[in-house]
């Protein structure tokens, strides 16, 4: 006897599902942090006015904020294709850029906070 395989259907539905969801989460997170991004550079320059003192930290939250676009337009674009023939590849994109972008966030939140306090 043959084993019994699990119908490619069903696979295929499960796989779709569980990356339009991933796609659903991270458009609206990742076009939000664009915003804190953005405060956090207005914030930054008013900071470094007041206190003559430069940092990288706001060069990091503007590639930042391209990133967290990038993430955001992709998952829209993935999102927009309906059907079987989704694009996967903007589906990879919008994880990989998302996961970047946040490391990116964290590290800028470190050197602003070692830049202020020191």
């Amino acid at each position: 006897m043959e084993p019994r395989k699990s119908s490619p259907s069903v696979t295929h539905r499960r796989r779709i599902a569980l990356d339009e969801r991933t796609c659903r989460m991270i458009c609206p997170i990742a076009s939000a942090m664009v915003g804190v991004c953005l405060t956090g550079i207005g914030l930054l320059h008013v900071t470094i006015t007041l206190r003559a003192r430069q940092t990288v930290a706001d060069d990091l939250l503007s590639v930042d904020a391209l990133l967290f676009l990038i993430a955001t337009l992709s998952s829209y674009f993935a999102l927009r294709v309906q059907g079987t023939a989704r694009l996967h590849w903007p589906e990879r994109i919008a994880d990989a850029t998302f996961i970047l972008a946040m490391l990116l966030l964290t590290a800028a939140c470190f050197i602003i906070t070692y830049a202020l306090n020191g």
